[in-house]
C-alpha cells in the first residue's frame, strides 16, 4: 500500500495536523454534541492554529517549491484567520457569515479539483471541507440550523480525515486502499 501524503514532507504533515485539529474543533463545536460548546468557541484555535500556523506552513512549502501544498495551506490559513477574527467571534450577521462561507467554499472547490493527482484520500479531505462549507453557508443564509449542524458534522469528519492523514504520514500507515489485481479475474 502506498501513502498519498509523503511521509518525508514535514510542512505537509504539519499543515494537515493544523487543518485537522482546527476542523475537528470547529466541527464538534457546531454539532452541539458537547454541552455549552459552540463553533465560535473554536475562534482562538482557528486564528492561531488554523490561521497563523497554516499560513506559515504554506509559506514554507512555497519556499521549498511545493506550489500545491503552499497554495492550499496559505489560502486555508487566510480563511481560518479571517474566520477566527471576524465571523467566528459572532460579530458578523448570519447572512454575512453565510456569504463568507460560500465564497471560501469556492476556494476549497479549487483546492479539491487541483488535488486530483494527490490521491483519493488527500482530495477527500478537501472535498469534505467543500461540502461542509456549502452546508454551513447555505444553512446560515437560509436560517436552517439542521443544515448548519449537518455541515458541522461533515467538517468534523474532514478534520478526522486530515488528522489521520498527518498521523499516517508520521507513523508510516497507509492512506490508500490497495487495488485488486484485475488480471486474475477471468474474462466473461
Amino acid at each position: 500500500m502506498s501513502n498519498d501524503i509523503a511521509a518525508g514532507n514535514t510542512t505537509s504533515t504539519l499543515g494537515h495536523l493544523a487543518l485537522g485539529l482546527t476542523l475537528l474543533a470547529f466541527g464538534l463545536g457546531g454539532t452541539g454534541v458537547i454541552d455549552h460548546v459552540a463553533a465560535a468557541d473554536a475562534a482562538g484555535l482557528a486564528t492561531w492554529v488554523g490561521g497563523v500556523t497554516l499560513f506559515l506552513v504554506g509559506l514554507l512549502a512555497l519556499r521549498a517549491g511545493d506550489k500545491a501544498e503552499g497554495t492550499a495551506h496559505t489560502a486555508l490559513g487566510a480563511f481560518w484567520f479571517t474566520w477566527g477574527i471576524g465571523a467566528g467571534g459572532g460579530d458578523a450577521s448570519a447572512d454575512a457569515a453565510g456569504v463568507f462561507l460560500l465564497l471560501w467554499a469556492l476556494l476549497v472547490l479549487t483546492l479539491t479539483l487541483a488535488s486530483s493527482g494527490s490521491g483519493l484520500f488527500g482530495q477527500g479531505v478537501y472535498g469534505l471541507l467543500f461540502v461542509a462549507l456549502v452546508l454551513l453557508g447555505t444553512g446560515a443564509l437560509a436560517d436552517n440550523g439542521a443544515l448548519g449542524k449537518a455541515g458541522a458534522w461533515v467538517a468534523a469528519v474532514a478534520g478526522l480525515a486530515a488528522w489521520y492523514g498527518a498521523t499516517a504520514a508520521v507513523a508510516g500507515w497507509p492512506t490508500a486502499l490497495g487495488r485488486a489485481n484485475r488480471s486474475a479475474v477471468p474474462a466473461a
